[in-house]
């Protein structure tokens, strides 16, 4: 049954754990992130990005997203994940979807303010939640305590945007960022700030940018010839941790990307006479969907459906 993320979040902020926002880009990434969640009995985000309705077709994925929210018995989201504008929302909003983010964070904080507040005055009327976005991802390039705190969210700021956009979650920035190179050194979340926000903001809390990159993934990737010196994740005890401060929703891509890459991999590696897109992408979907189980069990959604 397809929901609202709203539904979805309060219901985690109530019992102080996180539902995972997985993204997709077709069928096995699709049914992966599904089957996850039937088989550990938690609610689940399934995230599109506008790069994945370039690739895969607003039609087709919604479509896809739908038929499987009508045969399992887990509440799960159609999220718009990082929307780039009003036009892509629209669309979004016209296709089915039951939540949307808008993300205006590389805006200054007034106009960031206006495009979300204009996306919630289209989304709420027909039911549908809006998350917003305020600070921008860090990155491996911010060496000084200046160029951190230009990019992390203000924990004042926060409680005023939320106010003034009316929006029904809120994606912070305290050190994350995307990718599988997310830090040169040791992780630094700033969990402080994190406290601050949530003191400052009511409505449920996101983190982007918070796959751990495990290195059981990495080390099969690498053996069957992936380039990926220097990768590094969020370590899972900083999830937990950001978990306990607020954090009700964490957005995976990363690590299901890897795990696909790493598989396809060792499929063609150990079958070079295989030709049978089942056989290949088959083993993909599994590994996929194990790293999405353990990603409910972290967050604590686990039995939670």
């Amino acid at each position: 049954m397809l929901v609202t993320n709203k539904e979805l979040l309060l219901a985690a902020k109530r019992g102080a754990y996180a539902v995972g926002a997985f993204n997709i880009q077709n069928l096995e990434s699709l049914l992966a992130v599904v089957e996850a969640a039937v088989e550990e009995k938690s609610p689940v985000i399934v995230a599109v990005t506008p790069s994945a309705i370039k690739y895969g077709g607003l039609r087709y994925l919604t479509s896809l997203v739908k038929t499987a929210a009508e045969n399992v018995p887990v509440p799960m989201s159609l999220h718009l994940d990082h929307g780039e504008d009003v036009e892509t929302v629209q669309k979004c909003l016209e296709a089915g979807f039951t939540s949307v983010m808008i993300d205006g964070s590389h805006l200054p904080f007034e106009e960031n303010i206006a495009l979300t507040r204009r996306v919630v005055e289209l989304a709420h009327p027909r039911g549908v939640s809006v998350e917003g976005e305020l600070g921008r991802l860090a990155g491996v390039e911010e060496k000084t305590v200046e160029e951190r705190e230009k990019v992390l969210t203000d924990p004042d700021e926060a409680g005023e945007f939320v106010r003034r956009t009316g929006v029904d979650a809120l994606a912070v920035s305290i050190g994350t960022s995307h990718g599988a190179y997310k830090f040169k050194g040791e992780p630094k979340l700033d969990f402080e700030r994190l406290k601050l926000i949530r003191e400052k903001v009511d409505v449920p809390l996101v983190l982007h940018g918070a796959s751990s990159v495990p290195q059981w993934i990495i080390e099969k990737a690498t053996k069957y010839g992936a380039e990926l010196t220097g990768a590094k994740g969020i370590p899972e005890d900083h999830i937990r941790r950001a978990i306990m401060l607020g954090i009700t929703k964490i957005n995976i891509d990363t690590d299901l990307r890897l795990a696909f890459t790493a598989t396809v991999r060792e499929v063609l590696a150990n079958q070079p006479k295989e030709f049978d897109p089942r056989k290949i992408l088959g083993p993909a979907k599994e590994a996929m969907k194990e790293v999405v189980k353990a990603k409910m069990r972290l967050f604590g959604s686990s039995g939670k459906a």
